[in-house]
């Protein structure tokens, strides 16, 4: 049976982040919102749960999951380098919607999907998100939407689609906006832009110089 919290006032918020804690620490799954849009999440290295967000969203290995950190010294941890632009943009757009894609940790054992070594790491720019993450950890975050359906920017939205397959769905109100993040891709010679979104790269470009897109 799902729980969900009104997390709006910050009288309901320690409560329903200290649940989402608990039903993080227990594999299961959990709505939060975001500064882009509500995620479906769960701990990042907790193989089992991850699947079962996978099976959810009705998503496939294919698409590996992405991770959110609360803070950048987690984000370090998570992956080899951070090569030559990684901390720049870091200090420039985090927290906030830019998705970085970075080499991932060969020594961490998780199973995101089929990453083919990679992990996409952000800092959310929403203060409960922010909160649950700086007591779990890095989360494996994901749209909280079953696949091909327009991701959830209300609890109302992610919970009709979702259902009782997660365990707490934290309320933080509508989002803010629905543009996903912008992704940029640090795996390569060059920086690529492998999704455009609230991030313009006009405001990219000026940090890291030759920025290449798919246009």
């Amino acid at each position: 049976m799902s729980r969900r919290y009104d997390c709006v006032e910050k009288a309901g918020r320690a409560e329903g982040v200290a649940a989402a804690k608990t039903a993080v620490g227990n594999g299961d799954l959990v709505v939060i919102p975001t500064d882009t849009v509500y995620g479906i999440g769960c701990d990042a290295f907790v193989h089992a749960a991850v699947n079962d967000l996978l099976e959810a969203k009705g998503r496939g290995r294919d698409m590996p999951v992405p991770v959110l950190v609360g803070t950048v010294k987690a984000a370090n941890a998570l992956v080899e380098s951070l090569g030559m632009y990684g901390q720049d943009l870091m200090d420039a757009f985090w927290p906030g919607p830019l998705t970085l894609i970075l080499r991932a940790n060969r020594s961490l054992s998780w199973d995101l999907g089929d990453t083919k070594g990679t992990v996409a790491v952000r800092m959310p720019l929403h203060q409960i998100a922010l909160d649950l993450l700086k007591e779990t950890g890095p989360m494996a975050v994901s749209s909280a939407n079953r696949s091909g359906m327009p991701p959830a920017t209300t609890v109302e939205q992610a919970e009709e689609q979702l259902g009782d397959s997660v365990s707490v769905y934290l309320d933080g109100g509508p989002c803010d906006e629905n543009v996903p993040s912008t992704i940029v891709d640090l795996t390569t010679a060059v920086p690529r832009v492998l999704r455009k979104g609230a991030i313009p790269i006009e405001k990219i470009r000026p940090v890291v110089g030759y920025l290449a897109t798919e246009d």
